[in-house]
């Protein structure tokens, strides 16, 4: 089964409005994402309080020291939902 990737609108709205450097290392990882979430460069790992919360696995993955990507992984399909500082987690 082929994987779908998905983003919302405000995952694109934080997106657009971040630096040129931080956009560039946004595409940098996706280009790593989209062939294994998991792989370990990325640092993907569970966020169990907002999985519990959503009632959905939910993961981060580290684009920058103060920088990450929030997705849901449902089955086959990947929404990335939240992009920002450590202040997404809340």
């Amino acid at each position: 089964m082929k994987r779908v990737f998905l983003a919302t609108d405000l995952f694109w709205k934080k997106f657009y409005a971040l630096s040129p450097s931080q956009k560039d290392s946004v595409r940098q990882a996706w280009k790593k994402f989209q062939l294994d979430p998991f792989e370990s460069s990325l640092g993907t790992h569970k966020i169990r309080i907002l999985s519990a919360r959503a009632g959905e696995p939910v993961y981060s993955v580290v684009i920058e020291k103060d920088l990450r990507v929030l997705f849901l992984l449902v089955g086959e399909k990947i929404t990335a939902f939240e992009i920002g500082t450590h202040e997404v987690y809340r």
